[in-house]
């Protein structure tokens, strides 16, 4: 451990990051920052010839901070996984979807384990990232990093720190979200909080890999359940006839004992729709059934039908049908300000929208193009034009950049299921 810890202390220590995406890449730029000299590896050929073009492809990463880095040697990009043998510290965020049945997929994992083992040696440190069930660290990973011979916390070391990126957050980056740290022993702890020290502000050590992988669960099924809780709220809102965001922004105004939550129509994005079912999953496998997981799960699940269906109220409150109608789509990314079109609610309530008979169209500044199921289409620049032919704007995604006094101005009906419009009121806008 003493060499190992030198290293990193010294920023001698060689870094790799194996898989590239919104997790890994900013957190391989944020080492390079510090003073490490960094690897990055990813299966995915096409992601390796952009980066080394100095292209970036996740909106929070600039592509002239890849260019830099890249044209200094500080970071190197590649598909070639022996390189793993030639470093010191491997930071592992591949993805964790979810099977067809709702199951974990660990196959991304299992497939990065198999070859770190084969070009292991001593005094390396592994940390995990990947959203995961409690438990996957050390039942599944590690088993495999000791099939060689090599001991876990005598020859190499292991631990689990849950990402927290937030795509597209202006305040919280790599650099100042709080790191959990949770190692197989103490030594894989204190290299782990080590390493991360030296890029994070603050590091939060916990006493295993189990209780780290918790957390990240813990926190996301937290913002699953209480938008599930206004999801319902806004829906029996509207049968009382009161508005729901009214009274969401009086009801935080109390200084203790309330956080406010915000209905919208679905979730969407790589943790907050699946990271409960991880949950869900683990505790079936012991006997134990979360039943809000799966009444949330449920809820949220159907915002997208309840959104069609105030669409089809509007229409017909005009004296218009959803079949026939042209119904235009703003924002189909799964949030504000980002390019990530993962489990966005849109293509639900598109594909919903089109079985019932309606001619969609849609705008999205960070989504060119959308190939689902059967939805091939094109994104719209936002015009008056475009706007004044459709029977129906529909805000779905709230984009900052998105004009919305072009939008208010000229659209002959507007569903807001985000409330981007607050303060307007006007006959023609219909809020969620």
């Amino acid at each position: 451990m003493g060499d190992l810890l030198e290293k990193i202390k010294t920023k001698k220590a060689k870094i790799g990051v194996i898989g590239l995406g919104y997790v890994g890449l900013p957190l391989a730029l944020e080492f390079v920052r510090s003073g490490y000299c960094v690897t990055g590896i990813d299966k995915n050929k096409e992601r390796v010839e952009s980066l080394n073009k100095g292209a970036s492809y996740v909106i929070d990463v600039k592509s002239e901070d890849i260019a830099q880095f890249i044209e200094k040697g500080l970071l190197c990009v590649t598909d070639d996984v022996s390189v793993l043998s030639t470093l010191d510290a491997m930071s592992i965020c591949v993805p964790t979807p979810l099977t067809k049945t709702k199951d974990p997929d660990m196959s991304y994992i299992i497939n990065v384990g198999q070859e770190v083992k084969n070009y292991m040696h001593k005094e390396q440190l592994f940390i995990l990232e990947s959203t995961t069930y409690p438990g996957t660290t050390e039942e599944l990973v590690l088993p495999m990093l000791e099939e060689g011979g090599l001991k876990v916390g005598k020859d190499f070391y292991l631990a689990f720190s849950p990402e927290r990126i937030d795509p597209g957050n202006k305040r919280y980056s790599v650099k100042n979200i709080p790191k959990v740290i949770g190692g197989v022993t103490q030594q894989c702890t204190e290299l782990a909080s080590c390493l991360y020290g030296h890029i994070i502000e603050t590091i939060i050590p916990v006493s295993s890999p189990k209780v780290a992988e918790m957390v990240k669960l813990l926190e996301n099924t937290f913002r699953n359940v209480n938008i599930a809780l206004v999801n319902e709220i806004a829906i029996m809102s509207e049968r009382l006839s009161i508005d729901v965001w009214e009274v969401i922004d009086a009801a935080k105004t109390k200084p203790f004992g309330f956080m406010s939550f915000y209905p919208g129509p679905g979730l969407g994005g790589h943790c907050i729709p699946i990271d409960p079912l991880y949950l869900s999953w683990v505790a079936k496998k012991n006997g134990f059934e979360l039943r809000f997981i799966a009444l949330a799960d449920q809820i949220n699940s159907s915002m997208p039908e309840f959104v069609v269906e105030k669409i089809t109220d509007a229409l017909n409150d005009v004296e218009k049908s959803v079949k026939g109608s042209n119904i235009h789509i703003l924002g189909v990314a799964y949030k504000k300000d980002v390019d990530d079109l993962r489990e966005s609610p849109a293509l639900e309530i598109m594909n919903i929208l089109r079985s019932k008979g309606a001619r969609i169209t849609y705008t999205d500044p960070y989504i060119p193009e959308i190939n689902y199921q059967k939805l091939s289409i094109k994104s719209k620049p936002l015009s008056k034009e475009v706007l004044s032919k459709v029977d129906c704007s529909v805000i779905v995604t709230d984009h900052s950049n998105f004009d919305y006094n072009l939008i208010v101005s000229n659209s002959k009906l507007i569903v807001d299921t985000r409330n981007a419009l607050k303060g307007i009121n006007k006959k023609h806008i219909v809020r969620l």
